[in-house]
């Protein structure tokens, strides 16, 4: 239900319900304002201006809040899953995250933590097949699995109090870098300090022309970035901040 509503009440899809009603009510200055906005979604410029109003506050391997002991554990957040003829898979940005998380593991000598609940009803919970992943195709066990968040706000509460158990004050935090600030906010709010890890920061557009022409994998990233900026005014409403 959350996931539909979030749909529904952010652009693009919700300037395509505008414009239809524009449509039916002929009001073409309507129609045409939410198709000017529609394709500036779509560009690079806007995508990347959107990605990079949220990546500006990452810290790469900064702690937040600046206090805590020496990191003890690496925890990969989940995105979301693939659904094939064979059952649930990692998607495209859940895969992005446990390779990232994988190197860092490696690299550190840090034991694995990986949080997700089931996506949707019926689906295995996404943290489980995480750890399938890393295990078969990564070579990488992983000590704890958390498999009941439904949301990032979950994720942190439930993997804090995972590692506050094993004496774990402190951890890197491996997810993409426009979703950093609003996941470092809410293990702040659980009691963790985390080091950032972000995946893939995206280049800031300069303007240039191909920045300006529209691409429909655009409309994905405008929506994420407008996602996070969502969830960080009910944070702020929800948590006094």
């Amino acid at each position: 239900m959350q996931g539909t509503l979030t749909s529904l009440l952010l652009p693009p899809l919700l300037l395509v319900l505008v414009a239809l009603l524009g449509g039916l009510g002929r009001r073409r200055g309507l129609v045409a304002l939410a198709a000017l906005l529609l394709l500036f979604l779509a560009t690079p410029l806007c995508a990347g201006l959107l990605y990079a109003s949220l990546e500006r506050e990452v810290r790469v391997g900064e702690p937040y809040p600046a206090a805590g002991a020496p990191p003890g554990a690496v925890i990969v957040l989940s995105g979301e899953a693939a659904r094939t003829r064979e059952g649930a898979e990692v998607g495209p940005l859940t895969l992005e995250r446990l390779r990232a998380g994988a190197a860092l593991a490696r690299r550190t000598g840090l034991p694995l933590l990986v949080t997700g609940g089931a996506l949707g009803r019926g689906e295995p919970p996404i943290a489980g097949v995480m750890a399938a992943a890393l295990r078969e195709e990564f070579g990488v066990p992983v000590r704890w699995v958390e498999d009941r968040a439904r949301d990032t706000r979950e994720n942190a509460a439930f993997s804090a109090r995972l590692l506050r158990a094993e004496g774990i004050g402190t951890a890197w935090l491996v997810t993409h870098a426009w979703h950093m600030p609003r996941s470092q906010q809410a293990f702040a709010r659980a009691g963790m300090v985390t080091l950032a890890a972000p995946v893939r920061m995206d280049r800031v557009p300069d303007g240039r022309l191909r920045d300006w022409v529209p691409r429909p994998d655009r409309w994905a990233q405008s929506w994420y970035a407008l996602r996070e900026w969502a969830g960080r005014l009910v944070y702020a409403l929800r948590d006094g901040g």
